[in-house]
């Protein structure tokens, strides 16, 4: 069933579109709705294109809805709150108006110490007391032990607690028996060298302790 409806030709009898005004058969020219016009397959063309059109004016409808740009809200100004101290003006011997208020101002830094804050002492550093050193050879400590004549010996100084910063100072008690050298800045190790016979004192010292060994030479 067509949408258009369908008239008859007056002259030939044969059916045609209802939009011609001319029968495509023998060109006779229709007049009004034809001789036979169908009314129900007309009404119900009708119908048909009025729910079409419906229904793209609701699909236009709504993707204009879904398109069209929200009212943003305005945005509420709060003032801030006031603050409820009371103010006090007040004339002093000299004529000067002055306004004061309830509210404590706190003194500035300048007005709390004055020049005393700048003659307070700054703090010390912080020191470390040595609580354990002694000379070490081979991870072992020793307090006596013998060198031959150049023979160079390697030995740590092991101290409690660590990393004080501070080198470590070695000394010879008769360098024409052995003769000592750091190997680092800080002196946490040092050679000794065989340089004659005899017998002398090695000592260490940092932080106000010592540790000493016997060197025997020869």
């Amino acid at each position: 069933m067509s949408i258009i409806a369908e008239v008859k030709c007056a002259r030939c009898d044969r059916k045609y579109s209802g939009v011609r005004s001319r029968c495509p058969y023998c060109g006779a020219r229709r007049i009004g709705r034809g001789k036979y016009s169908e009314e129900a397959d007309n009404s119900k063309g009708k119908m048909l294109i009025g729910i079409l059109i419906l229904a793209v004016l609701v699909v236009a409808a709504g993707v204009l809805l879904l398109t069209a740009d929200k009212p943003q809200d305005e945005e509420l100004y709060s003032p801030p709150p006031r603050d409820n101290t009371p103010i006090v003006n007040m004339t002093d011997d000299t004529g000067v108006s002055t306004i004061t208020s309830d509210k404590t101002i706190p003194p500035s830094p300048s007005d709390s110490g004055g020049d005393d804050a700048e003659d307070e002492p700054s703090a010390s550093p912080e020191t470390f007391e040595v609580t354990y050193l002694a000379i070490t050879y081979a991870n072992k400590a020793t307090d006596d032990f013998t060198v031959k004549i150049g023979e160079k010996v390697p030995l740590r100084a092991k101290m409690e607690p660590v990393g004080i910063d501070e080198p470590v100072i070695w000394t010879s008690s008769n360098t024409s028996v052995f003769q000592v050298v750091k190997d680092n800045p800080e002196g946490t190790s040092a050679t000794v060298t065989g340089v004659g016979a005899g017998t002398a004192t090695l000592t260490i010292s940092i932080g106000g302790r010592e540790a000493t060994s016997i060197v025997r030479g020869g």
